[in-house]
């Protein structure tokens, strides 16, 4: 047996009898531990996730690693595929809309005499260890996994094994991107006589609740269940959070049952997650069912579980239902704190009852002996100011003052921002001047906000006397100010002279940043100067900077409305050249602006050009080439492009229906249009479609064709199949035609359909005029036997 279970850890398969062994054999009750030499060091060896079938520790006891008996060992690690989760469990995968209410029942399943405390090691980093040489160099080696090699591979394992606990866990805090951390963690697990130490496994979980990546925490969390690493309520709490963000509220609850599977006992921690989950995800009636169940199995609320509970009641506009609970709190043992009355105060402000919020600190003064303090006079401030209420805020600045307290250039660049952005520009001046008074130097925020309230009036002479008094007071404009100064400029038709100062920052010793050139870019194209506005495009990816596809989308669509597409085409191939992102709407963008311009081949050459760039056409993009492939009477290559589009999986939109349908229809191509509408309706329902045939060959003259296509309006026999019909019937009278009229009018009255009655009696009065008496008597009897008055009667 124990040959049979060296041979098994060589070649890296779970065999049945080693899983025998893992039972009987106290010492081998690890999992398997791959061959050294198993792994390969290819640059394109581990892409997505690690696959469980190549992690042997990942593997359940029982389970058939037959059906894979080579997997392939990953050294590389890349992107997270997050979703590639196949041994996660169905609760994945289910509606994630609602919560059941048995969920919570979870809670009565643990037994009270369960001992609470059984808890994983606090493990706290007793200094910061992120700039240890040791991390700087792992976490070099590991933003260098895009050009993996052998001697990469070799100096990372090796670092590996220099590194103490608290510094492995400084490299996985440092990591940018959380992906990149979570397949560093799998790498290292699977080198050579390695296993992580507990803090590793509380760390990587603790990262990944600020992300999506719930299903990475998933596997982590049941990796330490199957290793048997201590672990607590607080871990569970990580993935139930990470589920939250994911929009997976059912999963994030169900969290709980995977504590009660393994015997761990939720304790205060975990229930004020799952109340904050509840309440962040709207659902404030299941937290307070949640807070009735942890109640009854002796689990007592704190104060954080109540100002969930206020926060929730403010988010849904109960604030008097949160002011009741502040006031229950102190009857039920919980008085509450500051933190209680914030909240409330700042949906007050944001919902300007400003009047209410010296009634509630008076209150919180009284009834919870909670006394203003600085943090209660900076939170007033900030919040007032936040939603406009400068005056207010101004007001407990003054207040603060002189209850001793000192308000530092922080509350006051707040105010002045607040008066600023309200237009109210000799206030936030005085202000300033008040602050020059009380020694307290206005800062480079406060001079901004300043700024930018004159450019926001167009006193663009005031900001530059503004920033020069700056330099006279030491205080040097950075990038945001000189934004704030563009900005104004380009707004009031002075992009030029804006372009001029950006191209002088250099000698004034200021950089601009990305922002400063989209302003000044969009101002030069808001005045119709599009070859400036590129030039300054490129300038902007020469600096460093890149445009976002909207923001050359709109240059594009600036040169393709001056009949320019050719000059759209190649700026957009210059900024892809240059490393910019392009989109598949740029390249509709330029198609739509050859079209325009009547130039078909170009446009069909780009939409060529789009599958070459791995950028692939959308239903925006067919509907734009079959209207312009219609409009020049193409109609064979317009079916032939719907037909491609309906084979690579895309839905045709109301707009492609309504496209094909005046194009073909004006044509006259009607039977072509037909079969074309059914393989189109098979991909995409669109109730309305033989209704705009008929409208739109009414509209193009096309009485004969409307009325054969009259049988596939009159299936379902609706409301809009009854105006349909009277569309037709007018249209018939209006070329005198009565007798046809009034066939349509049978037909209507054949599917119960009541046609208009006045509309009726014109085609009844032309049938007598033209000698069919007959008809014209039936008709209007029709009306009589469905219990219908004629308006002459009334």
């Amino acid at each position: 047996m124990l040959k049979t279970l060296e041979k098994c850890c060589k070649s890296r398969v779970l065999c049945d009898q080693h899983r025998l062994v893992h039972v009987i054999i106290p010492r081998f009750s690890e999992p398997c531990i791959p061959n050294k030499n198993a792994c390969s060091f290819s640059s394109d060896s581990y892409i997505g996730a690690p696959n469980p079938n190549s992690v042997p520790s990942l593997v359940k006891l029982g389970d058939d690693s037959s059906k894979n008996p080579n997997p392939i060992p990953s050294c590389n690690f890349g992107e997270v595929n997050e979703f590639d989760n196949k041994g996660e469990s169905e609760t994945d995968t289910e509606a994630e809309d609602g919560v059941d209410e048995d969920d919570f029942k979870v809670l009565d399943l643990f037994s009270r005499r369960t001992d609470p405390k059984r808890k994983s090691e606090a493990f706290v980093e007793e200094r910061d260890e992120s700039k240890h040489p040791l991390v700087k160099e792992t976490c070099r080696l590991i933003g260098l996994s895009h050009i993996w090699t052998p001697k990469l591979e070799s100096e990372l394992k090796r670092l590996l094994r220099s590194l103490n606990p608290q510094q492995l866990t400084a490299v996985i805090r440092c990591q940018s991107d959380e992906r990149v951390a979570v397949n560093f963690f799998y790498w290292a697990d699977r080198q050579w006589r390695y296993r992580h130490p507990p803090e590793v496994y509380y760390t990587m979980l603790e990262v990944l609740s600020r992300t999506k990546l719930c299903q990475s925490s998933r596997r982590i969390l049941r990796l330490m269940i199957r290793r048997r690493i201590p672990r607590s309520p607080e871990l569970f709490g990580f993935l139930m959070v990470s589920y939250s963000r994911a929009g997976k509220l059912r999963s994030a609850m169900r969290v709980l049952n995977l504590m009660q599977k393994d015997g761990c006992a939720p304790d205060l921690s975990i229930c004020n997650t799952a109340i904050h989950v509840l309440v962040m995800a709207n659902r404030l009636e299941k937290a307070l069912k949640f807070l009735d169940r942890m109640q009854r199995v002796e689990i007592v609320p704190n104060v954080i579980t109540y100002n969930c509970l206020i926060k929730g009641f403010c988010d849904v506009y109960r604030v008097e239902d949160a002011l009741e609970m502040i006031r229950e709190m102190s009857f039920k043992g919980c008085p509450p704190d500051k933190v209680s009355y914030y909240t409330v105060i700042s949906f007050l402000c944001k919902e300007k009852r400003v009047g209410e919020v010296r009634e509630l600190l008076e209150k919180m003064e009284k009834d919870a002996n909670l006394f203003r303090d600085q943090v209660t006079y900076n939170t007033l401030i900030h919040v007032l100011s936040k939603h406009g209420h400068a005056d207010e805020a101004l007001e407990f600045l003054t207040e603060a003052e002189k209850e001793g307290f000192r308000v530092d250039k922080v509350g006051y660049s707040a105010v002045v921002h607040s008066y600023c952005r309200n237009g109210r520009m000799d206030e936030a001046k005085d202000i300033v001047n008040e602050m020059f008074s009380k020694g307290c130097d206005p800062d480079v925020v406060t001079y901004g906000a300043v700024v930018n309230g004159y450019c926001r009036i167009g006193k663009i002479d005031q900001a530059r006397k503004l920033m020069n008094h700056m330099y006279k007071n030491g205080c040097k404009p950075n990038s945001v100010t000189y934004t704030a100064l563009l900005n104004g400029l380009c707004k009031f038709g002075s992009s030029v002279e804006a372009r001029d100062m950006l191209n002088k920052s250099e000698e004034e010793w200021w950089t601009p940043n990305a922002i400063t050139y989209s302003v000044v870019m969009h101002g030069l194209r808001r005045e119709g100067k599009l070859t400036e506005a590129c030039d300054l495009a490129m300038q902007m990816i020469s600096s460093g900077f890149y445009p976002t596809p909207v923001e050359i989308n709109l240059l594009i669509q600036g040169l393709c409305r001056e009949k320019k597409a050719g000059e759209a085409k190649k700026f957009m191939e210059d900024c892809q050249s240059k490393g910019c992102v392009i989109n598949v709407v740029n390249f509709t963008t330029i198609i739509h602006g050859f079209c325009k311009e009547g130039d078909l081949e170009s446009a069909l050459s780009l939409l060529d050009d789009m599958y070459l760039s791995n950028r692939h056409p959308d239903v925006v993009t067919y509907t734009v080439m079959v209207d312009a492939l219609g409009r020049k009477g193409r109609l064979e290559e317009a079916t032939a492009l719907i037909k491609k589009m309906l084979q690579r999986g895309f839905l045709p939109s109301p707009v492609t229906y309504r496209t094909v349908i005046h194009r073909y229809c004006e044509k006259g191509a009607v039977d072509e249009l037909l079969k074309l509408l059914e393989k189109m309706l098979i991909k995409q329902e669109f109730r309305t479609a033989y209704n705009q045939v008929i409208e739109k060959l009414c509209a193009f003259g096309k009485l004969d064709e409307a009325y054969k296509v009259l049988g596939k309006v009159l299936r379902t026999a609706s409301r809009i199949d009854a105006e349909t019909c009277c569309i037709l019937m007018e249209s018939y009278l209006r070329k005198d035609i009565p007798l046809q009229s009034y066939k349509v009018a049978c037909r209507m009255f054949q599917r119960n359909l009541l046609p208009d009655i006045k509309l009726c009696q014109k085609v009844s009065e032309k049938l007598v005029f033209e000698g069919l008496q007959d008809e014209a008597g039936r008709l209007m009897t029709k009306f009589i036997e469905r219990g219908h008055l004629l308006p002459q009667h009334q």
